[in-house]
C-alpha cells in the first residue's frame, strides 16, 4: 500500500504519519515514511523547484515507496505534491496508491512557519531573502480533486488526525488482504 500525501508546507503531513507510524508499529504493520525534506538532501538531490522537478522528485519517491509496498511495508509519502496531473499518474502507475490531502489554512500555515518560508514568501518583491516559489502562495498547489481522505490539521487536533490517519490505513489493508485472499481462492 502506498500513501501519496499532498499538502502545503507546515500541514502537518510529516507530523501526521510519524505519529501514526508509532501507533503503526506497535500493532506490528510494517510503516515506512518517505519525507520530501529527507529524500531532497540524498535521492532527490540536484532537483530544483520547478515543475519538472517537483513532479520528478515525486516519480522517484513513487519508485522507492512501489518497491517497499511489494514487502508489505504501508509506504507513506510526506511531501508536497503539489499538482494533480502528477498524484494522477502515480496512481495509475502503482497498484494501491491513495492520496491523502492534508489541508491547512495559509493564516495558520503563516502563524506554525515551522522553516520561516512563509515569512520569506511574504517579504516585498526586491528583497535579496524572498523566495517566490513558495508552493501555494506564490507557485501553484492543484487541490486534489477526488483525494481518498481528507484531513484538516487546523480544525481538528492532532490525535484526531492521527485517529484518522490510522483508520484509513487499517480499512484499506483490510480491503487489500479480502481482494489478495480472493485472487487466491479464484
Amino acid at each position: 500500500m502506498i500513501i501519496q500525501m499532498c499538502g502545503l508546507s507546515g500541514s502537518g503531513k510529516s507530523t501526521l504519519a510519524r505519529a501514526a507510524e508509532n501507533v503503526l508499529k506497535k500493532q506490528q504493520i510494517k510503516v515506512e515514511i518517505l519525507d520530501g525534506d529527507e529524500y531532497r538532501q540524498t535521492l532527490c538531490k540536484g532537483l530544483g523547484f520547478s515543475r519538472h522537478d517537483r513532479s520528478e522528485n515525486i516519480r522517484r519517491m513513487a519508485f522507492v515507496a512501489r518497491q517497499l509496498s511489494k514487502h508489505e511495508i504501508v509506504a507513506v509519502i510526506c511531501a508536497i505534491n503539489p499538482y494533480e496531473e502528477i498524484r494522477r499518474e502515480i496512481a495509475v502507475s502503482y497498484p494501491g496508491v491513495s492520496t491523502v490531502h492534508i489541508d491547512c489554512s495559509i493564516e495558520i500555515l503563516k502563524a506554525r512557519d515551522t522553516k520561516g518560508l512563509y515569512q520569506k514568501a511574504f517579504l516585498p518583491e526586491g528583497h535579496p531573502e524572498r523566495i517566490s516559489n513558495l508552493t501555494g502562495i506564490n507557485d501553484a498547489f492543484d487541490e486534489p480533486e477526488q483525494p481518498d481522505l481528507y484531513i484538516n490539521t487546523d480544525t481538528d487536533t492532532i490525535i484526531t488526525c492521527t485517529n484518522k490517519l490510522i483508520h484509513f490505513i487499517h480499512e484499506r489493508l483490510k480491503y487489500t488482504e479480502k481482494n489478495r485472499m480472493a485472487k487466491v481462492f479464484k
